[in-house]
């Protein structure tokens, strides 16, 4: 297997009060090199997906794909270009993941690859009785059935394209600790995570 990690920074970040969220500023570094940095010791590389300004990323030194889809058109879209990006670059499976997401566990990927040996299965991590459909080790082998699902009906439902597929789930949570994939989508969400980092735990930084 040969695993590529995918960061979904293709979002809009309405509610970040005028903040282009991957560059939001934790703990003195943008919230995507928090992700970047949590991926690159598990994958063998790493690629950016993002809709506009492609530039902006140019610091990390990554491949940065857009939508094939226009408009702003949620996670199943980044999904998609970040699976065609990773086969076309020779790998079987795409570690995605949120750019906004910086407690992930450093872990990620072995827990993932433990919950199914069926190299045909999307495998979601899961936390505190919830699923994180946007952090999961997808077989880069599906680009093309999702592209078609995608024409095909408009559906951009993650939960809709995941229930025609096989799937199994691995669980991260930790109860003592913050939530793994806790995501920061607003400026007070961006004050909790500096409180985590700064905390007994650090956030496992």
């Amino acid at each position: 297997m040969k695993i590529i990690g995918g960061v979904l920074a293709g979002g809009r970040g309405r509610r970040m009060a005028g903040i282009d969220k991957p560059f939001a500023q934790l703990a003195g570094r943008p919230l995507v090199a928090h992700v970047i940095a949590r991926l690159a010791t598990q994958t063998e590389g790493i690629i950016l997906n993002a809709n506009t300004a492609a530039e902006r990323f140019d610091e990390f030194g990554l491949d940065v794909v857009a939508d094939s889809l226009d408009g702003y058109r949620g996670p199943l879209a980044g999904v998609h270009a970040l699976m065609r990006a990773a086969r076309q670059r020779g790998a079987s499976h795409v570690l995605v993941v949120p750019a906004d997401t910086p407690f992930l566990p450093r872990d990620l990927l072995a827990r993932l690859l433990m919950a199914d040996q069926d190299e045909t299965t999307v495998r979601i991590a899961c936390s505190n009785a919830r699923r994180h459909p946007v952090v999961a080790l997808w077989p880069v082998a599906l680009a093309d059935e999702l592209g078609e699902h995608l024409a095909a009906t408009g559906d951009l439902s993650m939960k809709a394209f995941l229930g025609r597929l096989k799937t199994a789930e691995a669980d991260f949570s930790r109860p003592d600790e913050p939530d793994p994939f806790f995501n920061i989508n607003e400026p007070a969400d961006l004050a909790r995570a500096e409180q985590c980092i700064s905390g007994p735990a650090g956030g496992n930084a």
